[in-house]
């Protein structure tokens, strides 16, 4: 398994990379060094009225993310990372620290575009693309393997439906609430 996903990385090394991408990418993949973006984002939607069940619901599946991705899976597994199995890689990104699998930075991510998804937000449109972008960043700076992009868009689809479920429960509670107080 570990020969095929170097031959991804190496192709992906071989093929895309460029001035242009080696600029543009570590910019992009340190948005979501500790989830600062989506942190932002729930911030910001939790502060509006009309957006504020989308920022709870945001907020919530990057804590799950946070307790699932990094608390849980990382130590457990505690995978090294390419560049670690294969030193003399450049790196264009300071070298982090903790395990490779899953990927952090793909998890929260795709947290961030499940919650607003299920609780119908259209910035899950714009989230996704942002996310898949900071997913591909991970492996054109050969920080993660293949298949630890993959986890993490399993970790963070399950996180984020989780707080879309956890969510939804939530509201029909207090719906239900509000007709027993006015009833």
């Amino acid at each position: 398994m570990e020969n095929v996903e170097f031959a991804v990385l190496d192709w992906i090394q071989a093929h895309l990379r460029c001035g242009f991408l080696d600029a543009v990418l570590p910019f992009i993949t340190n948005l979501s060094n500790h989830g600062e973006i989506w942190i932002a984002l729930a911030v910001v939607l939790v502060l509006f009225r009309r957006t504020r069940r989308a920022g709870w619901t945001l907020g919530g599946g990057l804590l799950l993310d946070l307790l699932l991705c990094n608390m849980f899976l990382k130590p457990l597994v505690n995978r090294l990372r390419p560049f670690q199995v294969r030193p003399g890689i450049e790196l264009l990104v300071q070298a982090p620290g903790d395990a490779s699998f899953p990927s952090g930075h793909t998890a929260v991510s795709f947290a961030a575009v499940f919650a607003l998804w299920s609780v119908g937000s259209p910035l899950w449109k714009p989230a996704l693309v942002l996310a898949v972008t900071i997913a591909f960043s991970r492996l054109y700076l050969y920080v993660h393997w293949p298949s630890d992009v993959l986890g993490g868009v399993v970790v963070g689809a399950v996180a984020g439906c989780a707080a879309g479920a956890i969510s939804k429960a939530i509201a029909r509670w207090m719906e239900s609430r509000r007709e027993t107080d006015h009833g």
